[in-house]
């Protein structure tokens, strides 16, 4: 476990080093309210719907991705913890409370620090919709895949429709809590350095930070793969930084569109 940890301690240190630095010029657009916040509202509702009520049929009874690929069988055993309930509890306060709290408090903070306070709510809603179309994309894919659990995957066939959540199952691919963690992170971190706002390094280093201890606990607590984790990562990541930077830059223009056949949203740059 200790390797594990320093060994993400050392990919946080290398990403943070990577992040660019705030820049003096404004590049992000503020949003259309009318347009952004319920999209952002629809998708965050339609996650949630997924995640509670509709979980159950949505998700597929036996897998269709039953076992380890590369490394996963390794890093399990080296950073599964004894206590796997506490890594469970540890990584979802850290995925559902810490890290959207660092990131949405985090950029009111930076704005105010640089006397643009006014910018909140925009940047917020940059964010959220990110995280909420992250968490949808997310969803569909579990849904599609249907990756069966590492902790599924140790059990007798007899015992797995006896698990707690017998319908999370097969929900294992890829991660939504490394998902979630790093869209907020590489978000927040895009929009803070396209504002140009000082403390963006902060935001940057924090965020990614909070995200690989999430994904290091979703591990340990035997719900993921490792290569559940890493491509949580890295999905989050792209969708944190394009949208901000295609969907919110300046000079981008987002409008609905409606026609007697069509009905979609148009963008210009």
């Amino acid at each position: 476990m200790t390797a594990g940890a320093a060994a993400l301690i050392v990919s946080a240190a290398a990403l943070v080093a990577g992040a660019r630095p705030a820049r003096a010029d404004d590049t992000v657009a503020a949003p259309d309210r009318r347009l952004h916040v319920p999209l952002t509202l629809a998708l965050g509702g339609i996650y949630l719907l997924a995640e509670a009520p509709f979980k159950g049929p949505l998700s597929k009874d036996t897998c269709r991705w039953c076992g380890p690929i590369l490394v996963d069988d390794a890093v399990r055993d080296a950073l599964l913890w004894d206590d796997r309930h506490l890594a469970h509890d540890l990584s979802n306060w850290s995925g559902f409370v810490t890290a959207p709290l660092f990131a949405l408090g985090g950029i009111g903070l930076a704005a105010h620090l640089d006397g643009r306070r006014g910018n909140w709510f925009d940047d917020g809603l940059v964010i959220a919709e990110t995280a909420a179309i992250a968490g949808v994309t997310n969803f569909v894919i579990k849904a599609a895949v249907a990756r069966e659990r590492p902790f599924v995957h140790q059990l007798a066939p007899e015992d797995k429709p006896r698990t707690d959540r017998p319908q999370d199952n097969n929900q294992s691919f890829y991660s939504g809590h490394a998902t979630l963690t790093m869209s907020l992170a590489v978000s927040a971190g895009t929009v803070a350095s396209m504002r140009g706002y000082r403390w963006a390094p902060a935001l940057w280093g924090g965020g990614v930070g909070l995200s690989l201890a999430t994904g290091y606990l979703r591990i340990a607590a035997d719900k993921h793969w490792t290569t559940d984790v890493v491509t949580g990562w890295v999905l989050g990541a792209a969708i944190g930084y394009a949208v901000p930077r295609f969907l919110h830059r300046r000079g981008t223009e987002v409008a609905p569109i409606a026609t007697a056949s069509t009905v979609g949203v148009a963008m210009t740059w």
